[in-house]
C-alpha cells in the first residue's frame, strides 16, 4: 500500500520527463514578438475586451492596404489556409488554431491586416 503510494507520487511529479516544447500556439510573451508572417489556418477574431487576456496578439484591422502589415485572404475551406496571409475564420473560438483581439488603437496592435480580394496578394507586405 505505501509503495503504490510512493510510486503514484513519483509518477505525478515525473522528473525524468523532459520539459514541453514550445509550439506555434504558445503564448506571445512567452515566445517574444509575434511575427505576422507565421500566421496561418483558422483563426478567430475576439472583440470582447474581457476576453483579451486570452487571445494570442492583438491585431488591428486597417482601413487602407497600403499600411498594413498582413494581407489576408479570408479562405472558405480550412485545408486550403496553408500559407502566411491564408485565414479560415471560425465562428467559435474552441476551433480555432489562434485567437486575435481585435482593438480599434493602432497603437496597441502588435500587428496590423487588410483584407483582399485576390488569393496570390496574401501574405507579408515586403518592407
Amino acid at each position: 500500500m505505501l509503495s503504490t503510494l510512493l510510486l503514484s507520487g513519483l509518477l505525478a511529479l515525473n522528473p525524468f520527463a523532459a520539459p514541453a516544447p514550445r509550439g506555434p500556439l504558445a503564448a506571445p510573451a512567452a515566445v517574444g514578438s509575434v511575427d505576422p508572417c507565421r500566421l496561418y489556418g483558422s483563426v478567430y477574431l475576439e472583440r470582447d475586451p474581457r476576453r483579451r487576456s486570452g487571445c494570442f496578439a492583438v491585431v488591428y484591422l486597417e482601413p487602407e492596404e497600403a499600411f498594413a502589415d498582413l494581407l489576408v485572404y479570408p479562405e472558405t475551406n480550412k485545408l486550403f489556409a496553408d500559407q502566411a496571409g491564408l485565414w479560415y475564420l471560425t465562428e467559435g473560438r474552441s476551433f480555432a488554431d489562434y485567437a486575435l483581439f481585435v482593438t480599434d488603437n493602432r497603437n496597441l496592435a502588435d500587428f496590423s491586416f487588410q483584407y483582399t480580394n485576390v488569393r496570390n496578394y496574401a501574405g507579408c507586405r515586403q518592407r
